[in-house]
């Protein structure tokens, strides 16, 4: 069992920041198989669009990767010691708005079908 939740999404005029975390429990997480040796992602859904690949970080952190749209505005990190992965946003457009989702896979790869647990999702709004 394991179970994600997303959390610091909310409502932010264009060209600001939130940082998003993804906190991970369950009895997954057991001496073998902790949280370190899962690679962490993002995704993001917006109303009437596919669901989108936004940024994956490695197991040990050393890798990560993001999402054309969102290069150079968004970091993707984890902390191992308190199971969460974080995504700081950055220069917000409204673009962003959507739905964002924490996932946790074998790889920090763009497709979903690689991600094995899901988190709920925080909605993130972002005005004009």
């Amino acid at each position: 069992q394991v179970q994600l939740v997303e959390s610091g999404g909310g409502l932010v005029q264009a060209g600001g920041s939130l940082r998003l975390s993804c906190a991970a429990s369950g009895r997954t997480f057991s001496t073998y198989h902790p949280f370190s040796t899962y690679a962490v992602g993002w995704f993001r859904q917006a109303p009437g669009k596919e669901r989108d690949f936004v940024a994956g970080i490695s197991y040990s952190g050393d890798n990560t990767y993001y999402g054309d749209s969102v290069k150079g505005r968004f970091t993707i990190d984890r902390d191992n010691a308190k199971n969460t992965g974080y995504l700081q946003m950055n220069s917000l457009k409204p673009e962003d708005t959507a739905v964002y989702y924490c996932a946790l896979g074998p790889e920090p790869g763009w497709r979903e079908r690689e991600y094995d647990y899901w988190g709920q999702g925080t909605q993130v709004t972002v005005s004009s």
